[in-house]
């Protein structure tokens, strides 16, 4: 679920089978704040929404019934119709439209409906609106983003513990001591790149939950998914700890200048488009 605002008005959003829906309950207070089930039942009653919703449903629902949709087409226009969003969804078995309960409840509209909605209420307001909702996309694409280094940090940690555990770890060890030599061979890295230990960084941020490459920016995951591959093949060649840390430190402070510089670049030519 996110939230977002438009022209004062507070919109939800949920994901349902991977699309986004809006909330055109939210929407239809922007027009009437004290009778927005009137506003969308007004909008479905129209001859013009049946069609939009009838073709949505033809292209993306199987399980659709033409029939119904028929039946209501004909009637749209006359004063006695009434349609609503239960019995839109209930007759026609559509998936465009749903209704929701609880705490987040409303009627929810997949966004290509939602937009329509917006342009019936306003078409300055449906433009404020997909702007925002861009900006949405943007942002989810950006932590998707840093969500695929971490999880590629996490795989390459798993490499990296693997060659500590087949050539620094000896034989006969307690549990105990065998986490101070991973712990340990983690802070190789944490020093290298950050300059401290995950020991530090907690007693320097004790109100902050996680660890220190929680808080990492996606260059710094960038970076740290190399060194936990290069710090890998230096155990297996037998570099000494203190060897590796002087190492990996000279690549990290390499690696992490040409990446802000190709950021930067980037944002130069975004810039000046």
């Amino acid at each position: 679920m996110a939230k977002i605002s438009v022209k004062d008005t507070d919109l939800t959003i949920v994901k349902i089978n991977n699309a986004d829906y809006i909330c055109i309950t939210d929407l239809a207070r922007y027009k009437n704040p004290e009778h927005s089930d009137d506003v969308i039942r007004n909008w479905m009653r129209n001859r013009n929404t049946l069609e939009l919703l009838g073709i949505w449903e033809t292209l993306h629902n199987p399980n659709f019934k033409p029939v119904e949709f028929d039946g209501f087409r004909k009637e749209a226009g006359l004063n006695s119709f009434v349609m609503t969003p239960k019995r839109w969804i209930e007759s026609t078995n559509a998936i465009g439209i749903i209704s929701k309960s609880g705490r987040y409840g409303g009627t929810y509209a997949h966004q290509d409906i939602a937009l329509e909605f917006a342009s019936w209420i306003s078409i300055e307001f449906k433009l404020y609106l997909l702007k925002e909702f861009q900006r949405l996309k943007e942002e989810e694409q950006n932590q998707l983003g840093w969500s695929a280094k971490r999880e590629l940090a996490k795989i390459n940690y798993h490499i990296h513990t693997d060659a500590i555990k087949h050539n620094l770890i000896p034989a006969e060890l307690t549990e105990r001591q065998i986490s101070i030599i991973y712990a340990s061979e983690a802070d190789v890295l944490n020093m290298a790149l950050f300059g401290m230990t995950a020991k530090e960084w907690r007693d320097a941020n004790p109100n902050l939950k996680g660890n220190i490459r929680d808080y990492a920016t996606i260059n710094e995951l960038i970076c740290l998914s190399n060194m936990e591959n290069i710090n890998a093949v230096l155990i297996n060649d037998n570099i000494t700890q203190k060897e590796r840390l002087i190492r990996l430190n000279r690549i990290a402070i390499q690696q992490m200048r040409v990446l802000n510089e190709v950021e930067n670049r980037k944002l130069l030519l975004e810039s000046n488009k």
